[in-house]
């Protein structure tokens, strides 16, 4: 190898990594150079003149120091080496405390118990040191990428002391060693709870302007969005500002029409909060927090620690039952019997629901089922009832009532043979395990 090629201590060592336990790839390369030179020095003693050619070896492409002193002890003169670099790393552990250095300075930035070290090199590095372990025949090495990343985290671990975490870290630290770059991947902090809504005219996410795509413009009042406010941006909000991020992503168990509230429970929401720099919060003061600024629009409780696989489960969750209530307003008077046959006829019948018109331009049009399962119904005046519904999620009630000129059916209208209206919708609850 080291005729072939100028290799540091440590790119030597590694090619032995699996042999020697307790050993570093730096003290097995020194080990390996130092027998070998200590071995050719008694042979040179001897008249061997192959083993003057291996000192020579180990003085130029292995940077050995041992190697050159016995060749000036049997009176060899070496011209000076030239400005060699090791051929696999190039010279880039000699580095190491630089790189371990600048990442220490950019975690101090942040709130963590955990961390991991992950190396980025280049294809060539990588295909190089592929070619010399097959040209070598190498079974016991170890990949340059595995020993940088290990060793930069012994340096930050001692100078931090926080704990390695190869699965879950709560920072991973990449380091790209050949152009000095070092950057931070934070873990997202995830915080679930419920929310209700209890003002109309609020969507529940930021709704960026559909003609300036949010740069701002006459229609939107320069805002860049459709509406002034949100429930993401009341909830999430002073979440982001409390953990110090600098974004978020707000999922939830379904959503709302602009003009509904939520009411009772409350529907289940996670904020996911990108690149927090603190990850220790008072849920109690952030949930107070949340529902002072919301100024009675929106209130949170039951906040928690979430994480990804909870977000998972409450997607998958979207479909669960829901209860809604809903004011209908029919173009005349109906009887006692008609409102009895309307709640005899929705409950337990199966919908078939192609995509409403009016969310066509943003959603696929697609035929759905959804069950029914229990209604029921309050007159209010002549032509006015409060129906209340328990179905699947992804029903659309608005259009349960109306029938949405036919592309709902069954639907009150369709039932009773009038033009229904919806004229206020509540959800009343989600009915989620777990949330």
């Amino acid at each position: 190898m080291l005729r072939a090629y100028p290799l540091c201590d440590r790119c030597l060592g590694r090619q032995f990594a699996l042999l020697g336990h307790g050993v570093s790839n730096l003290e097995r390369g020194k080990a390996i150079k130092t027998a070998l030179a200590l071995q050719a020095h008694a042979d040179a003693q001897r008249g061997d003149v192959e083993a003057r050619s291996i000192l020579e070896t180990l003085a130029v492409n292995g940077f050995s120091k041992v190697a050159l002193r016995a060749l000036e002890k049997i009176g060899v003169g070496l011209e000076a080496p030239p400005n060699l670099k090791c051929h696999l790393c190039g010279g880039i552990f000699q580095k190491l405390g630089e790189f371990a250095e600048k990442a220490t300075s950019l975690l101090s930035e942040y709130e963590y118990d955990t961390f991991l070290v992950g190396v980025s090199l280049p294809a060539d590095v990588e295909e190089r040191e592929d070619e010399f372990r097959a040209e070598f025949r190498v079974e016991y090495g170890e990949s340059l990428r595995n020993e940088l990343s290990r060793e930069v985290g012994k340096l930050i671990q001692e100078a931090t002391g926080k704990a390695v975490d190869f699965r879950n870290p709560d920072i991973t630290v990449l380091v790209d060693p050949l152009r000095g770059d070092i950057r931070l991947d934070v873990k997202p902090l995830f915080i679930g709870g419920r929310y209700r809504k209890l003002v109309r005219g609020i969507p529940q996410c930021r709704w960026i302007c559909v003609r300036c795509g949010g740069r701002g413009c006459p229609r939107c009042g320069w805002t860049g969005k459709m509406y002034e406010e949100s429930v993401e941006e009341l909830v999430a909000g002073p979440m982001v500002e409390y953990a110090m991020g600098d974004g978020e992503a707000f999922h939830a168990a379904g959503r709302e029409d602009v003009d509904a509230l939520v009411l009772g429970p409350g529907r289940p929401f996670i904020v996911e909060i990108k690149n927090p720099r603190r990850r220790t919060l008072d849920l109690r003061v952030l949930e107070e927090l949340v529902n002072r600024r919301a100024g009675g629009k929106v209130s949170i409780h039951n906040l928690y620690f979430a994480d990804r696989e909870a977000v998972r489960r409450l997607k998958s969750g979207e479909r669960a039952e829901k209860i809604y209530e809903v004011v209908i307003e029919f173009d005349r008077n109906v009887t006692d019997e008609e409102v009895e046959e309307l709640k005899n006829a929705l409950t337990g019948a199966v919908i078939r629901q192609w995509t409403p018109r009016r969310v066509l331009h943003r959603r696929a049009d697609k035929l759905r089922e959804r069950r029914v399962y229990e209604v029921q119904v309050e007159r209010l005046a002549r032509n006015k009832v409060a129906m209340r519904v328990r179905c699947d999620g992804g029903l659309y009630i608005k259009e349960l009532v109306t029938g949405d000129g036919g592309r709902t059916t069954p639907s009150v209208s369709e039932i009773l043979g009038v033009e229904a209206k919806p004229i206020k919708l509540d959800v009343l609850d989600i009915l989620m395990e777990g949330f």
